[in-house]
């Protein structure tokens, strides 16, 4: 059984304990998963073609607990699923036609840059994984934004009415649950690992 690489134990949530690669693989269909799940809670508005869900909130805890790689292998593969006809995006639709389809494009960056963050170790203190959830919810705006304003028709003023301002509100909330999350994990499974600068 082949153990993960020394650089990377200790570093993320999913590496507190060595394991083999074929771990590895099932943490990224983990991952996926509860991408897929949280997709699941999905709370249709009147007005606009967007959805309120989780997904946003699992992307995000993916990318930190898993690392840039697995992270955004794992909303990669959500993608895919979801590209290729599975029901797994919100409110069980599926296709690249959606005018929501660019925030997903936006789930696999955010993983990667979330994950990026928590390589330095961002997601351990309450104020820098507030950061580090704003940071990955403005990357999944900047992919999702642009997508919405081409498919439906409305410039981009008119597309961040519809696709941001209904959900700061709900973003932010997101944000403090994963900013005591993230570090409350740390200090309960990583507690001996949580602030070790050589185990990187």
């Amino acid at each position: 059984m082949t153990a993960i690489p020394t650089s990377r134990r200790r570093v993320y949530l999913a590496d507190v304990r060595p394991h083999s690669k074929l771990v590895d693989a099932a943490l990224v269909l983990l991952g996926t998963a509860l991408i897929a799940l949280a997709a699941l809670v999905t709370i249709p508005l009147p007005f606009t073609p967007v959805p309120i869900t989780m997904s946003t909130f699992a992307v995000m805890a993916v990318g930190a607990a898993l690392g840039s790689g697995r992270g955004a292998l794992s909303a990669s593969l959500y993608l895919v699923a979801g590209a290729a006809g599975a029901p797994v995006f919100a409110s069980g639709h599926s296709g690249v036609s959606l005018p929501t389809f660019g925030y997903i494009i936006g789930f696999v960056v955010a993983a990667a840059v979330v994950g990026q963050l928590a390589r330095r170790r961002a997601d351990r203190h309450v104020l820098t994984t507030v950061l580090l959830g704003a940071l990955g919810t403005l990357v999944i705006y900047v992919f999702g934004v642009p997508w919405l304003a081409i498919s439906v028709g409305v410039d981009i003023g008119q597309a961040i009415l519809l696709g941001v301002v209904p959900f700061l509100v709900g973003d932010a909330l997101k944000i403090v649950v994963l900013a005591a999350l993230l570090p409350t994990a740390w200090r309960t499974v990583g507690a001996p690992f949580a602030d070790a600068g050589g185990n990187r």
